[in-house]
């Protein structure tokens, strides 16, 4: 039985996408199966692991909307053993038609439901909001990964998404673990980087992640090449992050 997991924090620019991205294929080269999926109608995690989002006859939406079968929506990668199911702009619009769907903050759930088996990690990249559809990624998932970024302002707005997250226990997925707590865009040299790092230490403590992302080249350009770091530049440190991020992941799940 595959383990959801959604990367979720309302915050924009907080390196969610490319966390997602980044862990799938990570977690793919650990000879893992694993599906992406991409819940944010800004598709970057389907173009930054090569899917031209113009091509696609089917993404989410059409599972979301038009009830279609998710595995035409299956997209392979360059990495083998993961699969996406890419986003489409048209998502922005799926909130509002979903208002009037039974059940609507559980659709992913059952869009999901038939693929659980058939993988071993299934990722949700959410988009920076909290809105219906993250909503669904927060009611299908096991778990949740919040990407903090080491950065002025990085704990503003996590009291919300914890609330979230605590509302949709009690009344939508009482399962719902949170993963951990992710730093992102971390630079060692900077004081602030430093302070942010022992505050989120001090207040979630074993929750957070071992593992730290720090900031890197090779991962911002990556992307622009429709790869992952993994393999536009295997010794890179955003590679080497993500995999003992991976590995941190795997090891906790033993």
């Amino acid at each position: 039985m595959g383990k959801i997991i959604a990367l979720a924090n309302q915050k924009g620019g907080v390196g969610k996408t490319t966390t997602s991205m980044n862990l799938a294929a990570s977690l793919a080269t650990l000879e893992k199966k694993v599906l992406l999926v991409d819940a944010d109608p800004q598709a970057n995690a389907s173009s930054g692991l090569g899917v031209d989002v113009s091509e696609i006859e089917c993404s989410i939406y059409e599972c979301i909307i038009d009830h279609a079968d998710p595995r035409d929506a299956l997209y392979t990668t360059d990495i083998e053993g993961l699969d996406i199911i890419p986003s489409h702009i048209d998502l922005v619009g799926a909130e509002i038609e979903m208002l009037n769907l039974p059940n609507r903050e559980k659709v992913l759930s059952q869009i999901l439901a038939p693929l659980k088996n058939e993988y071993d990690y299934i990722l949700i990249d959410c988009s920076p909001s909290l809105g219906l559809i993250t909503v669904n990624a927060l009611t299908a998932a096991d778990s949740v990964i919040i990407p903090v970024q080491c950065e002025y302002f990085a704990l503003e707005g996590i009291s919300k998404l914890l609330n979230t997250i605590k509302i949709i226990k009690s009344k939508l997925n009482p399962s719902l673990e949170i993963e951990g707590f992710l730093l992102t865009m971390y630079d060692s040299r900077l004081r602030l980087a430093n302070q942010i790092y022992d505050e989120v230490k001090k207040h979630f403590q074993e929750l957070v992640f071992n593992t730290v992302i720090q900031r890197n080249v090779k991962l911002s350009e990556a992307p622009s090449h429709g790869l992952p770091v993994i393999l536009y530049d295997t010794d890179s440190t955003g590679a080497k992050n993500h995999l003992a991020l991976a590995k941190e992941i795997i090891e906790k799940d033993k």
